[in-house]
């Protein structure tokens, strides 16, 4: 079992840095892609996918946020990173860290960290 934890959210303002991390308990050994997700507010359940990385270091971002956004793998504790740029308001959102098990089917979430960006 995998449970993960988001930090590093925050109120920033606009043009401004934040690196969000992803602790793990458990191995995650076993999943083929980590990743970071959104909630945007009023936009109810729908998460976007703003960065994934693959076990092979393939990577893919939102549109949105390339070349302002960057994802970097760490340790076993802490296994992704999403190093964030020139934030605008429009980021502003619940981050989420997920890593897919796709032999097993399964998706872990952690419970999310709010970043909010003031214009």
């Amino acid at each position: 079992q995998v449970q993960l934890m988001e930090s590093g959210g925050g109120l920033v303002q606009a043009g401004g840095s934040l690196r969000l991390s992803c602790a793990a308990s458990g191995s995650v050994d076993n999943t083929d892609v980590m990743g970071w997700y959104r909630q945007a507010p009023g936009r109810g359940k729908q998460r976007d996918m703003v960065a994934s990385i693959s076990r092979t270091g393939r990577v893919n971002f939102l549109d949105s946020v390339k070349g302002r956004f960057s994802i970097f793998r760490g340790n076993a504790r802490n296994p992704i990173f999403l190093q964030m740029n020139s934030l605008k308001p429009e980021d502003t959102a619940v981050y989420y860290c997920n890593a897919k098990d796709t032999v097993r089917g399964v998706d872990y979430w952690g419970k999310g960290t709010l970043v909010t960006v003031s214009s």
